[in-house]
Parts: structure tokens; C-alpha cells; sequence
């Protein structure tokens, strides 16, 4: 297939029913966002700069400025410079090697900040990014936390869904700045009135009320501030899954399932798998997949790496430990939002 530019290749990533474990009852479909030219952000980046060039906020040649660790900042790169404007990513001492070379080499300026503010490196990075708007008076902010492009660009993913399946009855996927799952969630609920909604969130984050950790290790999900775009109305139930579960269900990933992904995508597959054997043969669950593996191969992927940090009995256990909302975990554990599935027969939930 033929395009024009490569921003055009974003979105209509593949859909591929996951082969899972003998626990599985419902089926799973994963959606390969990890499969955009840079990953599933690169929609959001696309859809902010595109928007904000029709309303005029960003006027030619002046620069965009974001916070990013990794997967928009690559996006931003992408469709910006390919649209003349220069990029400025403010990131922290997290991003690793390979994203680092990506953006120097699309020509970003990246700006690394050096310590810790007083909500972890996400106040840092905005502090930064508060200093370089002042001295690029003009220039464009995406604003991925709050900016509703962000929630907006996944409508397109929802109307992908629905063309590739006849009904989906659980949704999965993880939960940073809340675009993705909050915004797919939105558009698919419109048809799907009884559709379940399943956030995965790391172990130390305090998006869903529990205590900060900034040093979690884990990267892409998760966040040390409650971003504006998390659209709590539409998620019924959260899974936290601490480093080592994350490190683990990434590498049952890769070797379950032959897809490279990083820690946001095994999180969810370790979630939706388990799902999986909570309901009937007729149950559609799709699980977003954002994220490729090339960013962790030092990481997840390196044994040293792993050693170093203490995390060589990596176990995911079989079932998750249920818990009331606020209560603070520190393993794979789940909360229900909402209350229990609303039909039971519909889901066949067991």
C-alpha cells in the first residue's frame, strides 16, 4: 500500500486473537499499537499538531515543547518535523538509549532534566517545559495530560475495533496520561452500553489512589500526578502489577505470544489473559498493546539489568488478590471500581 508521507501509516494496526494458556475460556484480541511507525502515541501526536494547525494555535514555523519519556515524544518528532516545525522534548535520566537516539537523529532538541521536583521527575519535566515556553514565546504545547485531542485521537481505534469484531465485551489497556484507554472507552461505549472497562496501572503510581514511588522501574503506564485526560466515569476496575510481574508478564509476552513489547503491553496481557478465565466462551476481550520492546532491551529484555536490580524470581501468580479501592498494594492486585460485572449472563463470568 502506497503513501504519500509516513505520518499517513498511523493507525489501522493489526487486530491478532491471542493464543493464551490453558486457563482461557473468552477469547483475546490484541490490538498492535505497538505496530505504528513509532507506537500507539504517534495518534495523539498526530491529532494534536493537526488540530491545533486548524484552530490556529500552532502557526507556521514555531516550535513544539512537550514532556515525554519516550512513545509521543517519538511521535511528535515524527509529524512535526515532517510538517517543518522544531521539537522540543523534555524528558528525565529514564529514557533510554534507544529513544534517545531516535529524536536526536528526526533532529529534536531533547532536554534532560537532572533531579527529582516535588511530585517525582513528572514536576521536573514540567518545570523545564514552563522555563523553555517563556523563551519560545509562540510555541506549542500538546499538553498531553489535558489536551481532549489527546482522548480524541483514539476514536479512530475504537471505529477500527468495531469494524474488525461483531462485539466487544471488555476492554484492557493501560493508563498514563488516560488518552488511550479513556478515549477508546468513550466511543466504544456508545454501542456497547454493557462494555467493561479494565485499567492496568503499576504498583507505586498514584493514579488510582495509591502512594507515589518514582523510582518504579517500570516505564510507559503509571504516572506521579492524576492527569486531567484519566476519565475515572468510564473505567469500572484497576489492576496494579509491581516491576517484577510487569518484567515477567513482558517476557511470557514475547515468548507465549512472539511479540516484542515492553512492560505497558505485558502488564495488560498478563491482566487480560487472566480475564480470560473469569467468563464464558462467548466473551470478546480486546487488550491494547502500546508499546514495542526496543526501548527495554537494557532492561526487561538484559539479565545483568535485571540481576542488578533483584529481580531474577520474577513470579506472576495465577490470580490476582481482590482489594478495596485506596488499599495500598504492592502486588498484583485489583480493585472494582464499579461494583461486579452488571450481566453476569452476558459475560458468563465465573
Amino acid at each position: 500500500m502506497r503513501y504519500e508521507q509516513l505520518a499517513d501509516t498511523i493507525g489501522d494496526t493489526p487486530l491478532v486473537k491471542l493464543r493464551l494458556d490453558e486457563r482461557a475460556v473468552g477469547s483475546v484480541f490484541a490490538k498492535l499499537e505497538l505496530m505504528n511507525p513509532f507506537g500507539m502515541k504517534d495518534r495523539v501526536a498526530k491529532q494534536s499538531i493537526l488540530a491545533a494547525i486548524q484552530s490556529g494555535e500552532l502557526q507556521e514555523g514555531m516550535p513544539i515543547i512537550e514532556s515525554s519519556s519516550g512513545t509521543l515524544a517519538c511521535g511528535l518528532a515524527l509529524v512535526g518535523r515532517q510538517l517543518g516545525h522544531d521539537v522540543h522534548i523534555v524528558t528525565d535520566p529514564r529514557i533510554d538509549p534507544i529513544t534517545y537516539a531516535k529524536l536526536t537523529s528526526l533532529g529534536c532538541h531533547v532536554h534532560v532534566v537532572s533531579q527529582m521536583g516535588k511530585q517525582g521527575w513528572q514536576s521536573a519535566r514540567l518545570e523545564r517545559l514552563q522555563e523553555l515556553m517563556s523563551e519560545y514565546p509562540g510555541a506549542f504545547w500538546p499538553r498531553q495530560y489535558d489536551n481532549p485531542e489527546n482522548p480524541r485521537a483514539y476514536a479512530a481505534l475504537a471505529s477500527e475495533l468495531m469494524q474488525d469484531l461483531d462485539r466487544i465485551d471488555v476492554l484492557v489497556g493501560a493508563v498514563g496520561s488516560g488518552g488511550s484507554l479513556s478515549g477508546t472507552a468513550r466511543e466504544l461505549k456508545r454501542d456497547y452500553k454493557e462494555l467493561r472497562v479494565v485499567a492496568v496501572d503499576a504498583a507505586g503510581s498514584v493514579i488510582f489512589g495509591q502512594p507515589d514511588q518514582p523510582t518504579r522501574l517500570q516505564g510507559g503506564l503509571g504516572n506521579s500526578l492524576i492527569a486531567e485526560n484519566v476519565d475515572f466515569s468510564m473505567i469500572d476496575e484497576v489492576h496494579w502489577l509491581n516491576d517484577a510481574e510487569a518484567f515477567a508478564a513482558t517476557l511470557q509476552l514475547a515468548r507465549n505470544e512472539h511479540i516484542f513489547a515492553g512492560n505497558s503491553s505485558g502488564s495488560v496481557y498478563a491482566v487480560a489473559n487472566w480475564l480470560a478465565s473469569q467468563v464464558g466462551s462467548e466473551c470478546n476481550i480486546v487488550a491494547i498493546l502500546p508499546d514495542r520492546g526496543d526501548r527495554y532491551v537494557d532492561t526487561i529484555y538484559n539479565h545483568s539489568y535485571r540481576e542488578s536490580k533483584g529481580l531474577m524470581q520474577m513470579n506472576l501468580r495465577d490470580t490476582p488478590q481482590c482489594v478495596e479501592p485506596k488499599t495500598v498494594v504492592t502486588s498484583w492486585s485489583y480493585s472494582k471500581l464499579m461494583g461486579m460485572y452488571p450481566n453476569e449472563q452476558t459475560l458468563s463470568v465465573r
